[in-house]
């Protein structure tokens, strides 16, 4: 199985976490979406050239979220991550679905901003904060944020507050999301070495972009 994937990108680090959660070994292949080369590589597998891009015996899947339920419900030893009853995988797929159209959605805006023009309107500032306290509601009501244990709506809504440190984003009146945070990432005994490739990652990346941002 193949990922073409780079470690900064929040959907990539999703799905690289779901299989650490699985315990599934991937055949990861840093591509550089500022390279011609390894665009027009990817591009003969998935027409949008996106990452991640997913390969299994030929059979190819972008965007993260099919590619994190592929690999549970044909990998999985269990169903604990996406679990078929209907009314908890309802719940899960919301938290997914308010992730992608809401939460992440709104903080690649204000990174982009950020990158573009070094500022955030009050309007994305206020888009941010209304998709944030929604998601400090989420993480408060339950042990996690959409059943009693880990899913995959914990996964990915993490790759999105974690991805806030593009803009030094003060989660200070956040603490159910902060405690959350801990939480999830316990789950993953190696986080801490994730966490630095990510860290690492994104570094080098600012510094050959020449972008005035302290990360």
């Amino acid at each position: 199985m193949e990922l073409y994937s780079d470690i900064i990108s929040p959907p990539c680090q999703n799905v690289l976490l779901v299989a650490k959660k699985l315990g599934i070994s991937l055949n990861v292949k840093k591509t550089d979406l500022d390279d011609a080369a390894d665009v027009a590589a990817l591009t003969k597998l998935n027409p949008q050239h996106t990452i991640p891009t997913f390969v299994d015996d030929g059979h190819v899947i972008w965007e993260s979220y099919a590619i994190a339920i592929y690999l549970v419900e044909n990998y999985g030893q269990d169903d604990m991550l996406y679990p078929k009853d209907q009314k908890v995988r309802s719940v899960i797929n919301q938290r997914l679905f308010f992730d992608i159209g809401t939460l992440y959605k709104n903080v690649l805006a204000c990174i982009d901003a950020m990158i573009e023009e070094q500022r955030l309107t009050e309007k994305l500032q206020g888009k941010l904060q209304q998709a944030l306290d929604l998601t400090e509601s989420f993480v408060t009501e339950r042990s996690y944020i959409a059943a009693d244990h880990l899913t995959l709506a914990d996964i990915f809504v993490l790759g999105s507050i974690t991805a806030l440190e593009w803009i030094k984003y003060d989660l200070e009146r956040y603490p159910g999301i902060r405690a959350w945070v801990k939480k999830v990432s316990a789950e993953f005994p190696d986080y801490d070495e994730f966490y630095k490739s990510i860290r690492e990652g994104t570094k080098k990346y600012i510094a050959s972009h020449g972008l005035e941002l302290q990360y």
